[in-house]
């Protein structure tokens, strides 16, 4: 079976995560998607919830699935028996920092990285932006779920603009 993971901390969900898990969906027999646990850090949304929404927005893939794992990715892959990971690269800056993360991961584990340009449509998209937006109330329904804009607005609502 030919199986990849394609990992991250998914907070939230964009249109450009779900392009890469759908492209990749099609090139492997599953995939699993890896949310990333990090302690050290605190995100707008529990790895719970993250996992939910993932869930919900992927349920039309028949051959995703999502997990959470925490420490090393490659030990992740090596439970999970998969030897590639898929990684989205929106412009040059993104390859320099995952080149030096495929290579490692090459090393340390044997697992292969594929890296997938992302569509235009979302090259510019980052969870980042996408929280800042929202909570400024702009409109990000073009670029989230639903479920994930619904979600953004009830946890952080947009701020007043006095």
């Amino acid at each position: 079976m030919r199986r990849a993971v394609c990992p991250g901390s998914f907070d939230p969900v964009t249109n450009g995560h779900l392009d890469i898990i759908g492209r990749a969906s099609r090139l492997f027999d599953e995939v699993i998607v890896g949310v990333l646990v990090n302690q050290s850090k605190s995100g707008l949304f529990t790895v719970e919830e993250r996992i939910d929404m993932l869930r919900e927005v992927t349920s039309s893939y028949d051959n995703v699935r999502v997990e959470s794992f925490r420490g090393l990715l490659v030990d992740f892959c090596r439970a999970q028996e998969a030897s590639v990971l898929i990684k989205g690269l929106r412009a040059v800056s993104d390859f320099d920092y995952e080149l030096q993360m495929a290579q490692m991961n090459i090393g340390l584990a044997g697992v292969e990285t594929l890296f997938m340009p992302t569509n235009p449509l979302y090259s510019f998209l980052s969870s980042s932006l996408i929280k800042d937006v929202a909570k400024w109330g702009g409109d990000i329904s073009a670029h989230v779920p639903d479920r994930v804009r619904e979600a953004l607005q009830a946890r952080i609502g947009p701020a007043s603009r006095g």
